[in-house]
């Protein structure tokens, strides 16, 4: 990134509680600025006092797409530039796919998808005039994995993926960076019974889903991810000049999803006889732009 530390803005969704706040910590304990939002603004009163001119917080819900831009405006404004934009805002649920209802999945993906993306349409403009950036997506294990009681809330990091992944090659030649954190389980508000939402259940997968419904519940307190050790490991990221893509954040993910794309490579590596059986035989390979 094209810009010191003490002169660096960011702008973090949802920074009020949990790896927002630990990221927004971070930042204003090294001499820069931050522009947080939140739900209920008054949950920023302690940092306001403490950081004075160097935060500035704002009432925002990441589902309101139409006023993103808005907090944009205010972070210019207020700053004269934005380096940082990291889209963290966000909830779990849990429920099987025939518990979820239309409007309960449509919640997922507009905080973990819509969301972001209207940030980011709003915050481009300004990153590709200074030719530098870095947009930090926060994912989830559950954002390359998924396993039953969660499909809803990995629909939405899943989807956040993939359309991160082909924004980091639009934005590469304008020096603009996208991290993609994949965080396992942090002691933050994520399973708490008031921020954890949770599907009607349908007795019939008690036995299929019954123990996720528990395990997710009892994990609150209990997490082993440390939010303050987290936001400096991205930190360090943001400052690397070969950073990956996508970071796993936690011993648990990166243990699970080694597990994962192993199994889908050998997958792969098993059926691809079959697998490229489907093409007219003795086409040429394809050539792409990508």
């Amino acid at each position: 990134m094209n810009t010191t530390r003490d002169n660096r803005t960011w702008i973090i969704t949802g920074a009020s509680s949990g790896l927002g706040l630990a990221l927004a910590e971070g930042a204003l304990a090294a001499g820069e600025r931050v522009v947080g939002t939140a739900r209920r603004v008054e949950r920023f009163d302690t940092l306001a006092a403490r950081y004075g001119g160097q935060f500035l917080a704002v009432e925002h819900d990441v589902r309101d797409t139409s006023t993103a831009a808005d907090v944009v405006e205010r972070a210019l404004d207020t700053f004269g530039r934005v380096d940082v934009l990291v889209n963290n805002a966000g909830a779990g649920q849990v429920g099987a796919a025939e518990e979820v209802t239309d409007d309960q999945l449509r919640d997922m993906l507009e905080q973990h998808l819509f969301g972001p993306a209207a940030y980011v349409r709003a915050v481009l403009p300004h990153l590709r005039a200074n030719r530098s950036g870095a947009i930090v997506q926060m994912s989830s294990q559950g954002g390359r994995m998924s396993f039953p009681a969660v499909g809803s809330y990995s629909a939405g990091k899943f989807a956040l993926e993939g359309w991160s992944e082909a924004l980091a090659g639009e934005v590469r030649p304008f020096g603009i960076r996208v991290l993609i954190v994949e965080p396992s389980r942090f002691r933050t508000e994520f399973n708490a019974s008031d921020v954890l939402n949770t599907a009607e259940q349908n007795t019939t997968y008690d036995d299929v889903v019954g123990a996720v419904r528990s395990n997710m519940a009892e994990a609150d307190g209990l997490q082993e991810g440390d939010p303050e050790r987290a936001a400096q490991a991205i930190r360090t990221i943001l400052d690397t000049p070969d950073a990956p893509l996508r970071l796993p954040l936690g011993a648990e993910a990166v243990r699970n999803l080694t597990r994962v794309y192993q199994r889908d490579l050998d997958d792969v590596r098993k059926w691809a006889a079959v697998s490229e059986s489907a093409d007219f035989p003795g086409m040429p390979p394809a050539v792409r732009a990508f």
